[in-house]
């Protein structure tokens, strides 16, 4: 993901990881039960609304109080506590602003026509036999391409949510399909901030990183492929026989026209020149208005009294155009800027029971006892990988996942006499991709509010981001690939 690299990734990459002689391995798990406990019995037993709209959200400060009692216990003091949350929410600064831009995008390029114009077209050319593997493939190709699985998401994500669910397609699966397709490019892209910064933290060159991670990636993206390629040919697509009236209602509301696709070839070209993401979203939001006003006048007139007033709504509140079909008016509405609130507010209170556990040692603390019981090199590969998928649950940051194991890893490697780049294969086989499947995790409120599914949906469906951290322990079990240290 390169979407807030320039203020994360050399701080993260340079941070130092708190420990706490004072904090027993038993006290710094108290915060994640009773987190857990919290969550589970919300979302298995309150349906999510246990405390209303923001349950997890007011669990998740819960959690941080829990956390900086267990650290005041432990002569951790409150500056300490209040320095690391702050330094957690200047880290996620720029993934919020892009947040927020992601809502106007989604706005604008609902009223210009962009996405009518996706959907339409992407209906008659995307077969209902094909679209899962299809997608699988589309996100990954924009993922290499731009290095983001963000960005991927941002684009033509929302692009196949949208044409998919217009073929009755169940939007789980079509959410599942495009992330799966968009983390395989992002850890296969040279461009990416994190496949930058897991060879970095395991002391092995880029490139090294990339050939020796293809090993695991390769046989887990085709199973699924071939998986998704078993669904769609055995799914029942209800939408299938309305494709023609679909089809009908979106150029009846909107002008459709091919030179729409400008406005997202535009903001691609722009992050493939490497363009700072917030410049990129903020120029193709501002060039969906000018295009609104030029192709779509009759609907900014229809929305508000005046066309100016049309594009500010779609920018920052809810956007609803109404068709003469009901499957398209659920589709063709767009929450803004204000629509992103609620991942906004999740992404700010991960972030600070994520400080206060870093602050009171806990994150370290719980990361050596898992070292501790690395007594194999099947042991050792499954310690770092159960870290970095524990830290993405705790910190609820992708790049903690990355840096914190990396660090505490690379000497126990090269005392087991492994090359560095099992190492860093393992953190982006673990700490990467499954970032996504936690709800509370940046990654996963990220891609839950730009593709508008929840993660629990999508979850079971996201096949390549659930299977690499079996794949790599596979190959470790197997002793597949696990290259030997050089002797000089």
């Amino acid at each position: 993901m390169q979407d807030n690299k320039n203020l994360t990734k050399i701080k993260i990459q340079d941070q130092n990881i708190i420990q706490n002689r004072e904090l027993s391995i038993w006290e710094a798990l108290i915060p994640v039960v009773l987190l857990m406990c919290m969550l589970a019995y919300n979302i298995f037993f309150a349906a999510g609304e246990l405390l209303g709209e923001y349950s997890n959200q007011f669990i998740l400060l819960v959690g941080g109080l829990i956390a900086a009692i267990v650290g005041a216990f432990n002569k951790v003091s409150v500056r300490i506590m209040f320095n690391e949350v702050l330094e957690n929410m200047k880290s996620v600064f720029v993934p919020i602003m892009i947040l927020f831009l992601v809502g106007a995008l989604a706005g604008t390029w609902l009223v210009s026509g962009v996405i009518p114009a996706m959907v339409y077209y992407g209906l008659q050319v995307l077969n209902p036999s094909i679209f899962l593997p299809a997608s699988v493939i589309i996100a990954a190709i924009i993922s290499i391409a731009t290095g983001s699985s963000w960005t991927t998401s941002a684009t033509v994500g929302i692009a196949l949510v949208g044409i998919g669910t217009a073929l009755g397609i169940p939007q789980g699966m079509i959410a599942g399909a495009v992330i799966s397709g968009a983390y395989f490019g992002d850890k296969m892209s040279p461009l990416s901030d994190t496949t930058n910064l897991a060879p970095a933290m395991a002391g092995t060159d880029l490139f090294t990183h990339i050939r020796y991670m293809a090993f695991t990636t390769v046989p887990t993206i085709i199973i699924t492929l071939i998986v998704f390629s078993i669904i769609s040919l055995n799914i029942d697509i209800t939408g299938n026989a309305d494709i023609s009236g679909l089809l009908n209602s979106i150029k009846n509301t909107f002008q459709i026209t091919p030179y729409l696709f400008l406005v997202p070839l535009v903001v691609i070209a722009l992050i493939l020149f490497k363009t700072k993401p917030l410049i990129a979203l903020g120029i193709g939001v501002l060039l969906a208005a000018i295009f609104a006003f030029i192709f779509q006048p009759d609907i900014l007139s229809n929305l508000s009294s005046s066309k100016g007033k049309s594009i500010i709504k779609a920018v920052f509140v809810d956007t609803e155009i109404v068709t003469d079909n009901e499957k398209l008016n659920e589709l063709f509405s767009a929450g803004g800027m204000k629509g992103m609130l609620w991942t906004i507010y999740l992404i700010s209170c991960a972030m600070v029971f994520g400080g206060i556990m870093d602050a009171i040692g806990a994150l370290a603390k719980i990361t050596k006892a898992l070292l501790k019981m690395a007594t194999s090199i099947f042991g050792l590969f499954f310690s770092a990988a159960m870290s970095c998928i524990g830290l993405n649950v705790i910190a609820s940051d992708q790049y903690l996942a990355i840096v914190i194991p990396g660090k505490m890893f690379k000497k126990a490697f090269e005392d087991k006499e492994l090359a560095p780049e099992n190492l860093s294969r393992t953190l982006e086989d673990s700490g990467t991709v499954t970032s996504v499947l936690i709800p509370w995790n940046t990654c996963g409120a990220y891609q839950s509010g730009v593709l508008g599914v929840g993660v629990a949906e999508y979850a079971v469906f996201a096949i390549f981001n659930w299977l690499s951290p079996i794949m790599t322990l596979i190959f470790a079990a197997f002793q597949i690939k696990i290259k030997q240290l050089v002797k000089k």
